[in-house]
């Protein structure tokens, strides 16, 4: 009980501290009052009061006591209110970034509102489905103090309370529902512009109800998601994609129409063949990836028909399929039929390789002239030899290398072996590179750079105003 009387007075502004006059001490003393030097007091309250709002809940009121400049900014401050149902002394919490130590229980919730008059910016509530909450939850939600919210966190709840919660913030801009079970029912947000799916089942049947209540949706992010059958998408407004499956499980996405679509990101697939991605209408698309290259004798982008650009997979079998990441084996590997369909928009691709399919790569290329960056990323799954692949033919030049690839970028280089052959066909054939991007693990010296510079024959290099840069990341 001691504990919660202590957590609400610091997230309403250490008002134990000031009981015993500990902030007004401070302040008479002088030695966290305004000083000539403390250019953050300077600041106008309103970017302080933005300070304040990203701090966690329990930090935030315990600005109070910095100085008397800074005393009345927390009860105008929009109100960040982090609330959690796990002990102080838990394990930082699994659904997000913030600790639970920062976070305040319930039972001071009522008391922190009363003395915060809004507005506010972000409510988290992570409960382990403490379904007696649903009673406070819609008073919080009513109060002054939580009206006009613009983002919501909510993680564990089940769905009386999670109902409860959703149903009373209608004009939130950004939410994130994680470790939930949910209807898309539940949701009516007109006004939402990011919404963040992790760690939850998602069903076919239900997915287009989803999206057909977030009528401003413009950035849509399902991390770690079971998706049951195949999920459809249609949106007139939605921007960018984040898709990246549960562990363990294969899933599909079908991109239907997304006439203002720009990024369809797809990190971190565990096995090669465990995500299916088809886009039927995306005419704005600039940036894909990352995703394996190929496996075997399989290419694992396809393009046809729509936006689209036809392939003649085995020897005259057309296929229209819209491009898509998928396994599928073929004993004749594939060639382009024509370069006229091919896709425009592309600007930004990021690919998988482990450095042994050079012809795989440069045949996806054909299919994006005007390519402009091109992320590859070494990795060390079992690739065969591309002896199947249709090779490069310098008579027939990849038109994005000829006159629009500004920046590759090699992540995970270990300069050595195929990695390097592969690197170097891209320093001696794009002709207008401004930068070659060498991401190592390790320390490079200026004897090894020498040295990786004459295995990729720099001075040889297309683009004489290339930079080729080496950089040390960590994993």
């Amino acid at each position: 009980m001691e504990n919660n009387k202590e957590a609400a007075g610091a997230a309403a502004g250490a008002a134990a501290a000031e009981s015993d006059g500990t902030a007004e001490k401070r302040a008479r003393s002088g030695d966290c009052d305004d000083a000539a030097d403390d250019f953050i007091s300077s600041l106008p309250d309103a970017v302080l009061g933005t300070i304040i709002s990203l701090l966690p809940t329990k930090d935030g009121g315990r600005t109070r006591v910095l100085s008397r400049r800074w005393r009345h900014l927390w009860r105008s401050a929009p109100l960040n209110l982090e609330v959690s149902t796990r002990p102080p002394d838990a394990d930082a919490d699994a659904a997000g970034p913030v600790p639970t130590s920062s976070r305040v229980p319930p039972s001071v919730v009522s008391e922190i509102i009363s003395k915060h008059p809004g507005p506010a910016r972000r409510f988290s509530l992570h409960c382990r489905g403490d379904g007696d909450l649903c009673p406070q939850a819609e008073s919080w939600l009513r109060s002054r103090a939580l009206a006009n919210l613009q983002e919501l966190d909510i993680s564990y709840a089940e769905p009386p309370l999670l109902t409860s919660v959703l149903r009373s913030a209608s004009n939130i801009l950004v939410a994130k529902i994680s470790h939930c079970d949910f209807e898309p029912a539940m949701i009516n947000f007109p006004f939402l512009k990011k919404l963040s799916l992790f760690r939850l089942t998602i069903s076919a049947d239900l997915f287009p109800g989803l999206l057909s209540c977030c009528h401003a949706l413009e950035s849509l992010s399902m991390t770690k998601v079971r998706a049951v059958g195949c999920l459809r998408l249609s949106s007139p407004t939605i921007r960018t994609i984040i898709f990246r499956h549960s562990y363990g499980e294969t899933a599909e996405l079908v991109i239907e129409d997304a006439p203002r679509l720009v990024r369809l990101l797809v990190p971190y697939c565990e096995r090669d063949d465990s995500v299916t991605v088809r886009v039927i209408r995306a005419p704005n698309l600039e940036i894909l990836g990352p995703f394996f290259v190929v496996v075997s004798k399989l290419l694992l982008f396809q393009v046809a028909s729509g936006s689209s650009l036809n392939l003649a997979i085995g020897r005259r079998f057309y296929m229209e399929i819209i491009f898509f990441m998928f396994i599928v084996c073929f004993p004749q590997g594939i060639s382009l039929v024509s370069s006229t369909n091919s896709m425009r928009t592309l600007k930004v691709l990021a690919l998988k390789s482990s450095g042994q399919k050079l012809n795989a790569v440069l045949n996806i290329l054909r299919g994006f002239p005007c390519l402009e960056k091109l992320c590859v990323i070494f990795h060390t799954n079992r690739e065969r030899n591309d002896d199947n692949e249709p090779q490069y033919d310098p008579l027939h030049p990849i038109e994005c290398l000829e006159t629009r690839l500004k920046i590759v970028v090699f992540k995970s280089f270990e300069g050595y072996g195929k990695q390097v052959d592969f690197a170097k066909f891209f320093v001696l054939n794009a002709k207008v590179l401004d930068k070659i991007e060498f991401e190592v693990r390790n320390q490079y010296s200026s004897e090894t750079v020498a040295y990786e510079h004459k295995l990729l024959q720099v001075e040889n290099r297309a683009s004489r105003e290339a930079r080729v840069e080496f950089r040390t990341t960590s994993y």
